[in-house]
């Protein structure tokens, strides 16, 4: 299983906690000390407030997510760096020969830099990770290997995960799919204090907009029925 994980990564170059939360920015994003010509600007601060949990299992949820989201999102983010990469260097190569070439190369290049750490990967780490390339690249895998590769070995890929209950085509909505809520929310508190360095997402996403609309949910009975689904 991890070693399919890994082969997936690969085929393309690569009420929820009962808080309130708020956010505050100063107008323009910049302080202006008056009867002066100083100007300062200034990043834009969020406040979070400490979770509550309803009971033991919902804090244990939260956190074995937790781990899963960081094992995750640094595969995710070098998806979104090399593809960015890839499509630059696609430019000036006009033959399909030379581009398939070219793909391949980087291809291998990955596979010898990063095959011990994907292996690790679990399989419910392996489905967010693959939202979480949608989120940072705006693509599915289904997407990206139907791009680069060809529609056939999209579909074969595909079914071949669907045996393990995973879908190259998924996409990151975390504003209808409970799971997905939680890995933002995991995601925007680790970017605030540090623990996961931020990249900006190809997708829309808007957090507090977001928790608005999930605060009177429970969002882990939805998550409850999901691992059942996906067991």
């Amino acid at each position: 299983m991890k070693k399919y994980l890994f082969i997936l990564f690969l085929i393309f170059p690569l009420t929820l906690f009962s808080q309130k939360i708020g956010k505050i920015k100063l107008k323009d994003d910049f302080y202006i000390i008056e009867n002066d010509s100083l100007t300062i600007p200034l990043d834009e601060i969020i406040v979070f407030k400490k979770r509550k949990f309803g009971d033991s299992k919902e804090r244990k949820y939260y956190y074995w997510y937790y781990k899963k989201v960081h094992n995750a999102y640094p595969f995710a983010t070098l998806a979104s760096d090399k593809m960015t990469v890839i499509n630059k260097e696609l430019e000036g190569i006009k033959s399909k020969r030379k581009r398939r070439k070219h793909i391949k190369k980087i291809q291998k290049f990955m596979e010898g830099e990063f095959t011990d750490q994907l292996k690790k990967l679990t399989r419910t780490e392996g489905r967010i990770l693959i939202k979480l390339i949608h989120r940072q690249t705006g693509e599915t895998m289904y997407e990206m290997i139907k791009e680069y590769r060809s529609g056939w070995k999209a579909f074969w890929y595909n079914s071949s995960a669907n045996l393990f209950k995973l879908s190259l085509k998924s996409e990151y909505h975390p504003e209808s799919e409970a799971l997905d809520f939680i890995v933002e929310d995991i995601l925007q508190r680790s970017f605030a204090n540090n623990t996961l360095k931020e990249q900006k997402t190809k997708l829309p996403v808007d957090y507090f907009s977001l928790m608005t609309k999930w605060k009177n949910i429970n969002v882990f009975a939805e998550i409850d029925a999901y691992i059942e689904k996906y067991r």
